[in-house]
């Protein structure tokens, strides 16, 4: 334990925020100038009060933080108590106080100099948590005695008057102390434009469009979530004037989904192109019941391949293994392309369908003979099984309807590799293209203000976490669906599937019998080409129509792929495939085409891991693995809790016990 006192310019580091006529540039490299804003006492800034649930990277940006504030308010900091391990240097809790805090010793009382302290009770207390992160436990603001500008100008300048001083980052990530920095320049600065100012703000790439309060609210999210959950995670991008350029979190939760399915992922960038209020981009994914989970979410400047390469490194950074998505689905963005042509060269980026059919009526509306080329659109794309039928499709609507100058027709046909289906049967989807809704669409408006969303953002994660822990247990149930066939393939996937998953293979299943005619075309050895016919129900009325479907069969691998590629979309086999196994005597799906991520098991088969397959060796020095590990494993406790009420007392059981032994070795340990 230790006791000394300390002046606020004896930190080490650089102070945060606008400070004692001072205020922080954060340069390109990271470094960090002090300058001099020759403001007031007067005029200083607003400066975020400490409170229990902040945390902090080290011991130091915490002590700056609280230093940098006294300087604010008008006192001194000393360093009260200090705890350090046994046998080590490493620090592990603290108490800073105000300098008037306690009493003379009474040896000390009959010296000449003047007596200063008060029994001040104004102090934090911190302490190294789990997540190697300093967290404020407790705190208290109230002094007795007076403050101000008296005090305030005893304090010495910063780095005894220089105008500059740098100090580098750590590894080159964003610190969290930034966000306190933040808040003070945005209170401080960003208030005082004018409403002209505010509403051509947007166009500015370089800030976030940040009104009143919202970064106060942001602060307020980010400290709630830190208090309650260690697994939280958020990172913020300042420029070069240190206002608040871009910001990414993650829950814990989203971060347990990224483990299980980045496979295929859609980033939605519609409410930031689409100039909301908040310019919001969100990272999403399709769980094992094909219902969307979030992945991330993210609030960019503008629509720059800078800020979105920042978005996907800062998002990678949370993803185990630094796992790469197989397809990533986006809106067509110059921006976004080259970003991810950048920070994903082997994904396979794709356009959405989806969004590209919903501006039809916007784009093509204004044309005297639209139902035409709706229809003629619709046609060559969905209706297209190779690249050839496409091509004529494409030119007979170009030719029948006249609209070979049309531009936006023009672009989309430049870009037809990245978003026509019949150019997308190699890639791997997921699922994902069937369900391309914004997550946070029954939740935000045009006009929705950040604080607002930011309670509405828990609501609808709630929600989304509460469907997705229903669909758990009813997959889990005993009561499974009934089946509709006498076909072993609906009796063997009724045993693995999930509910949600299942339903769909089912259809499948059942619209075996409108397939007819299964033929040899074409024989290479082992590999078989047949033909399946199958009556296609039209969306106009009953009628329907006979098709034909090319399917590839190799006899020695058990390989069989359609040419409507109905697996590589949707994660599953379609009724052409199924009916030439059928014809091939096959009673199973071959494994290959039975994905692990659709069981009703996966979460309790797969645990991810940041180094393949094989047990790895614990880094007895990286606690960042610690806590990747330790929440893998506690999530297998969470996931078998689920099956019934007596699993759950049970896992609540194991966690209580497995706690109360942790605390018995660290009092071991700190004794």
């Amino acid at each position: 334990m230790e006791e000394e006192e300390l002046h606020c310019n004896s930190s080490s580091q650089a102070p945060v925020g606008d400070l004692n006529n001072q205020c922080i540039k954060q340069d390109g490299k990271g470094e960090t100038e002090v300058l001099d804003a020759r403001t007031s006492l007067e005029e200083k800034k607003e400066f975020v009060a400490p409170a229990v649930g902040m945390e902090f990277e080290t011991y130091d940006d915490a002590y700056n933080y609280y230093n940098c504030y006294a300087r604010e308010v008008g006192f001194r900091v000393r360093v009260k108590n200090s705890w350090f391990k046994r046998n080590s240097k490493e620090k592990y809790g603290a108490v800073l106080c105000c300098s008037s805090q306690g009493f003379k010793r009474i040896k000390d009382v009959n010296r000449l100099r003047k007596e200063t302290r008060t029994g001040c009770p104004a102090m934090v207390r911190m302490r190294l948590v789990e997540s190697m992160r300093w967290r404020v436990l407790e705190v208290a603001l109230e002094h007795n005695h007076l403050l101000g500008s008296k005090l305030h100008k005893s304090i010495k300048k910063i780095n005894g008057g220089s105008t500059k001083r740098k100090v580098s980052s750590t590894d080159g990530e964003v610190r969290k102390i930034k966000l306190y920095r933040a808040l003070v320049i945005d209170s401080g600065g960003q208030t005082r434009l004018s409403a002209r100012e505010v509403k051509t703000f947007p166009e500015l790439p370089n800030q976030l469009n940040l009104k009143k309060g919202d970064a106060q609210a942001i602060y307020n999210y980010f400290c709630r979530m830190q208090l309650t959950n260690p697994s939280f995670f958020y990172s913020m991008d300042l420029n070069d004037e240190g206002h608040l350029r871009n910001v990414f979190w993650i829950d814990a939760r989203s971060r347990a989904s990224c483990s299980y399915f980045v496979d295929s992922i859609f980033v939605d960038n519609s409410y930031l192109s689409g100039k909301y209020e908040i310019p919001l981009v969100t990272f999403v994914g399709t769980n094992h019941h094909g219902q969307s989970v979030l992945l991330g979410c993210g609030l960019l400047s503008g629509e720059t391949t800078e800020s979105y390469l920042w978005l996907f490194k800062t998002w990678l950074h949370c993803i185990p293994g630094r796992m790469s998505p197989q397809t990533i689905i986006t809106d067509r963005c110059k921006f976004l392309e080259k970003a991810i042509a950048q920070m994903f060269p082997k994904s396979h980026h794709c356009f959405s369908l989806v969004h590209i059919m919903r501006r039809i009526p916007e784009k093509l509306g204004g044309l005297g003979n639209y139902d035409a080329i709706r229809k003629a659109f619709g046609k060559a794309v969905y209706d297209s099984m190779k690249v050839i039928e496409f091509e004529a499709a494409w030119g007979y609507m170009i030719q029948l309807v006249g609209v070979s100058d049309h531009e936006w027709l023009r672009s989309l046909y430049e870009d037809r590799l990245k978003w026509v289906p019949v150019y997308l049967k190699d890639a791997y989807f997921a699922g994902i293209g069937e369900n391309l809704h914004p997550f946070f669409d029954k939740y935000i408006h045009k006009q929705t203000p950040l604080k607002e969303f930011l309670d509405k953002y828990e609501l609808a994660l709630h929600k989304k976490h509460k469907e997705e822990t229903l669909a758990d247990i009813e997959s889990r149930s005993a009561s499974a669906l009934a089946l509709r066939s006498r076909c072993s393939f609906e009796l063997q996937l009724s045993k693995v599937y999930t509910r949600e998953l299942f339903k769909k293979f089912q259809f499948e299943v059942e619209e075996m019998y409108s397939c007819f005619n299964t033929m040899q075309i074409h024989v290479d050895g082992p590999i078989v080409i047949f033909l399946v016919k199958e009556r296609v129900l039209l969306g106009e009325g009953n009628r329907r129509e006979v098709r034909d479907y090319e399917v590839l069969y190799n006899r020695s691998g058990s390989e069989v792929r359609c040419i409507c590629s109905r697996f590589n979309f949707s994660g599953y086999l379609c009724r052409h495939a199924l009916c030439v196994l059928n014809f091939n005597g096959v009673e199973e799906v071959p494994g290959r085409y039975v994905l692990s991520r659709w069981r009703k098991d996966y979460k309790r088969m797969y645990v991810p891991s940041d180094h393949g397959s094989g047990e790895a060796v614990v880094d007895a020095t990286d606690r960042v693995e610690w806590l990747n590990r330790l929440h893998r494993s506690a999530l297998r406790i969470v996931e078998e809790g689920l099956g019934s009420v007596e699993g759950y007392d049970a896992a609540l059981q194991a966690f209580e016990e497995s706690l109360n032994r942790v605390h018995e070795v660290e009092e071991r340990v700190n004794v």
